[in-house]
């Protein structure tokens, strides 16, 4: 595959930043635990398991007992559904190079979290549909069909949606799974911040449990707060395409980490505590977020957005959103995500955002150090 056009801003912006600012404000994932946290919920025989891992090869796949803990989180899914890989960026790439070929041509929504356009771009014609911002970034399938062409072979979504936290509507995305029956289309949902919902009513059902062509992307980094493991997967019925991608896999990660494959096994076996953990760090952030920014109404447009753990938040400040982002890091030591960082190739995303993330302890920390320097600052 050709080298990208252009580098990965959000990953080169974290590079510079992630781990030299002091209050990081914009993580995207869900507050992580400790190996003895994790090991603490593991049954006596899972931890003897750990511990007495040998440590070689894994299988290409994954473990069998991992997918088949996997496809539980699925209605209607069994283990043979469910390819591994070294987290989710992986997984994107080699559906990408197996799904699409020169002569295709794809539609992605934005924002977006970059490689689902770049990705594509580097390999077929791609059509940007953007959110409709002005109505809380819901999916507009309208615009999908409007994008159509004949050699449209793959569709692909991300919700809980990065930045926005927007949930497309359930009437939407059935009428999206029905379109793309009718033609034989692919649907790609990148489905990492399922299970972090506002309200349960919200959460869409899975594209690989809805749909024959349905591709569901998920990893243990983002609801459940596990990144350091470094386990993701694709889930789809089709199982010729997951055969396509295992092959693909063996040029890249050949298999997973033995340790980090049962680590997996221990949090999927504990993830209803682990999850309500989670979505009550965030249940709380929220308050405080809406809190915050309720101080400041000239400078921010607030809106909780339906899940996830990050949000697209609308700045109105004179200066504009990327000195003011990159001010507030370099003086206060508080890390946000500039709009620059979600530019499309694919057409025009708004310029006056950041996202915040709010997944994490510690927020309040964070924002007391924001508000004082917005404070000092004001005009």
């Amino acid at each position: 595959m050709p080298r990208p056009k252009r580098d990965f801003q959000l990953e080169v912006y974290f590079s510079k930043w992630e781990f030299a600012a002091r209050y990081h404000l914009t993580a995207s994932d869900a507050q992580s635990i400790s190996l003895r946290e994790l090991l603490a919920y593991a049954s006596p025989a899972d931890r003897e398991r750990f511990q007495e891992l040998h440590l070689g090869y894994t299988q290409t796949f994954g473990a069998p007992t991992l997918r088949a803990a996997i496809a539980a989180t699925y209605d209607s899914l069994e283990a043979e559904d469910i390819l591994c890989f070294a987290g989710a960026e992986e997984a994107i790439y080699i559906a990408m190079q197996v799904l699409l070929s020169p002569d295709d041509h794809c539609i992605v929504t934005t924002p977006n979290y970059q490689a689902a356009e770049t990705l594509p771009l580097s390999i077929c014609a791609v059509s940007g549909v953007p959110l409709d911002e002005d109505n809380g970034w819901a999916l507009d399938v309208d615009r999908i069909k409007a994008a159509l062409r004949p050699n449209t072979k793959l569709i692909s979504i991300n919700f809980p949606n990065n930045p926005t936290g927007a949930i497309a509507s359930h009437s939407a995305y059935s009428d999206l799974v029905e379109l793309c029956r009718i033609r034989g289309i692919w649907l790609f949902n990148d489905e990492v911040y399922r299970l972090i919902e506002r309200a349960p009513e919200l959460r869409l059902p899975q594209a690989a449990d809805t749909y024959e062509r349905g591709i569901s992307l998920n990893v243990m980094s983002k609801s459940y707060g596990l990144p350091g493991l470094r386990i993701g997967w694709l889930a789809a019925r089709d199982r010729d395409f997951l055969l396509q991608c295992e092959r693909y896999k063996h040029f890249l990660s050949i298999c997973n980490s033995g340790p980090s494959e049962v680590l997996a096994e221990i949090a999927l076996a504990a993830r209803q505590p682990i999850l309500a953990r989670n979505r009550g760090i965030v249940r709380q952030n929220v308050a405080l977020l809406g809190e915050f920014f309720a101080g400041f109404p000239e400078l921010f447009d607030w809106r909780e957005p339906d899940g996830s753990c990050v949000s697209f938040v609308r700045y109105r400040g004179a200066d504009g959103v990327e000195t003011f982002t990159r001010r507030l890091v370099e003086e206060s030591g508080v890390l946000l995500l500039p709009a620059s960082v979600y530019r499309s190739d694919l057409g025009p995303v708004p310029t006056d955002r950041f996202r915040i993330g709010f997944g994490r302890l510690g927020l309040s920390e964070g924002l007391v150090v924001m508000r004082d320097w917005l404070v000092r600052n004001a005009r």
